[in-house]
Parts: structure tokens; sequence; C-alpha cells
């Protein structure tokens, strides 16, 4: 699946990077970011609770072929 994250809307509220910390994280402004080596996507299951968690809905996940 493919991940992306609106950083204009992001607020910091970080709670993908409690739902999904090992695909998530907060930069050094309080804003989220992926970790080395999800740029291209994950198989993470819990990215799409992430997705679902945050309060102004920006991370989307679109499924990709495989």
């Amino acid at each position: 699946m493919r991940i992306d994250i609106d950083t204009d809307l992001c607020i910091g509220a970080g709670q993908c990077a409690l739902s999904a910390p090992k695909v998530f994280t907060q930069d050094d402004d309080g804003f989220s970011s992926l970790l080395p080596g999800h740029e291209d996507g994950t198989d993470d299951p819990m990215v799409k609770e992430a997705a679902r968690a945050c309060p102004v809905g920006a991370i989307t996940v679109k499924e990709t072929a495989g």
C-alpha cells in the first residue's frame, strides 16, 4: 500500500505514530513523517488504523497492485 501525508494539513497530533510506530514518526517540528524504508509503501496492517486515527485526515492510504 502507498502512504501519502498531506504536510499542509498535518497538525502534529501524533496519532499515526501511536497507531503504527513501525511506520510513522514525528519530525523535528512535531509533524508526521514516514520512517526510513517506508517511503515507497508498506504492508503493515496498522497503517490503515493510523490513517483513520488522524484527526484532520492528513494521511491517505492507497492499495497498490502487487
